[in-house]
């Protein structure tokens, strides 16, 4: 036993002599005294500039690889630049990042399979052999997606950004690289956003003969600028409240002397794109850019309409406390039964941690609601148009304004009050994250049917006026996702669709059915 215990306090003596003879590696008054400091003016922009590097330099999506070379001097108008088949009919901020951009673009393919399936059927017959496409979309990897397929069916494309924001500038490239005439980069200025679209429009030899737009500004310039093209156009393709409305004040006016299709309120777009899109990205956007923690946050939204639907549910399921405003008594109602109460925004404004608008007008949140905001309210746009905030009553010289990250500005009022806005006012999922690919899938392959449809349109189909996409064709896109979710639908019996008045086939619902 006495033998034992010699053992044991032996090898307790060896223990603390190990432990005390250990250099010491945690200094802890001298880690408080560093960590209670306090960084300098200096200190604090560095840490900005370096959150602001990280949160941007990766290869994902909208920020991706596009701002690893934003500090380089001049603009892309200002460069020569050439792809490996020498041909300079495009201009992005570095054709150099084509190889990335494809990466990209292989990556966006392996969830649009049903846009790739609708290539693949179509390839052969060349359906759009002969279309001169001109386009103005956001220039992501997914359109991306969508513009080869074009070119796969036969058509010639020239392509410009909707958005000065969501170029993904390495997708840009390699569209480029593919022999794409693309003009457009991330971060344009208005000058250089009209200027890319006047190139798409207007060169020598080549005269575009149907439009695929994005908020209505392509129509806009070729109707205004290019009268004589504008009439020799054989259809427009639309995707935006914006763009439709404006589509529809032509129509009214007598000034509209094309077809038109109004894709934005096919059930595929309304349903998906508007809704479920919607649902995801706008944690995506406001995540990536403030950080923000739902939970008991209080959040208006504007406009109670599919998009409006999607970011709502997306809040309320974190934990958010979300209020509305609507002008539509049905949307409002809507709203009531959802759980939310529907308020005047001048009634909840001083109390509110975020404001969202998407409701597609103009002037929804104004100076004064801005002046009445509290410290550190984020305030965002959802819509398509940067018209729903109005960020020109900030530009004034009583506010500084301050860049913290890339899209993220904090206005300084002068009783050091700050507001956070995101891009500006501009569409916040894609100036600022990324979109689901599955969603946008959806709206491309309804764009690429509609731009089919009305290119190979008999005479006299369709005449000078804004059409719906029919409705089998809508049924046909949706077809086209269900193997991705191996789903299988029933089929009607002969009885059944004698009984209901329907074709087998379909299409199984009326055209005044709301989904």
């Amino acid at each position: 036993m006495k033998q034992a215990k010699e053992i044991e306090d032996a090898e307790k003596f060896n223990f603390m002599a190990t432990v005390t003879k250990a250099p010491k590696k945690i200094q802890f008054a001298d880690d408080m005294q560093e960590f209670t400091k306090f960084p300098t003016k200096s200190g604090r922009r560095s840490l900005s500039r370096s959150i602001s590097q990280s949160s941007t330099d990766s290869y994902s999506s909208a920020a991706s690889y596009t701002d690893s070379s934003d500090d380089e001097e001049g603009t892309p108008r200002e460069k020569h630049q050439t792809n490996s088949k020498g041909s300079s009919n495009f201009c992005v901020k570095n054709i150099k990042q084509a190889e990335f951009g494809r990466r990209e673009i292989e990556i966006a393919e392996q969830d649009m399979s049903a846009l790739i399936s609708l290539r693949k059927r179509a390839q052969g017959e060349k359906p759009l052999a002969g279309a001169k496409i001109v386009g103005c979309t956001h220039i992501t990897a997914q359109t991306a997606v969508l513009i080869e397929t074009l070119c796969a069916l036969g058509a010639q494309c020239r392509w410009s950004a909707c958005n000065i924001y969501s170029t993904q500038n390495e997708v840009a490239a390699a569209l480029a690289e593919a022999g794409v005439a693309v003009f457009s980069w991330k971060g344009e200025s208005e000058d250089d956003f009209w200027w890319c679209i006047d190139r798409c429009v207007n060169m020598d030899g080549w005269q575009p003969n149907m439009i695929l737009d994005d908020g209505g500004d392509l129509t806009h310039w070729v109707y205004k600028k290019y009268p004589n093209v504008f009439k020799k156009i054989r259809g427009i393709v639309e995707e935006s409240v914006t763009g439709v409305h404006r589509l529809y004040q032509l129509s009214k006016a007598g000034k509209l002397c094309v077809p038109a299709m109004n894709v934005n309120d096919s059930v595929t777009k309304q349903k998906f794109d508007n809704l479920y899109c919607c649902r995801e990205s706008i944690l995506d956007g406001l995540k990536r850019t403030t950080d923000v923690m739902f939970g008991g946050k209080q959040v208006v939204v504007c406009g109670y309409g599919e998009v409006g639907k999607g970011c709502c549910a997306a809040l309320k399921a974190l934990g958010a406390i979300v209020y509305i405003t609507e002008i539509d008594p049905i949307c409002a109602l809507q709203a009531c039964m959802d759980g939310f109460r529907v308020v005047k925004l001048n009634e909840v404004i001083r109390q509110m941690d975020v404001v969202i608008t998407c409701t597609g007008n103009k002037n929804v949140v104004t100076r004064e609601h801005l002046d009445r905001m509290k410290n550190s309210c984020i305030v965002c746009n959802m819509g398509h148009s940067n018209t729903e905030i109005d960020v020109t009553s900030l530009r004034t010289p009583e506010l500084t304004w301050e860049r913290v990250r890339s899209q993220v500005d904090h206005i300084i009022w002068p009783d050091g009050k700050r507001v956070v806005l995101l891009a500006e006012g501009r569409l916040l999922n894609l100036s600022c994250s990324t979109v689901p690919t599955f969603v946008l899938s959806i709206t491309a392959t309804t764009q690429a049917l509609a731009l089919i449809e009305l290119y190979n349109a008999p005479e006299g189909r369709y005449k000078q006026d804004v059409y719906l996409l029919p409705k089998k064709m809508d049924e046909y896109v949706a077809s086209l996702h269900l193997p991705s979710f191996d789903a299988h639908l029933t089929e009607l019996t002969d009885d059944q669709a004698k009984y209901m008045g329907l074709n087998k086939n379909g299409p199984f619902k009326p055209n005044y059915y709301r989904y």
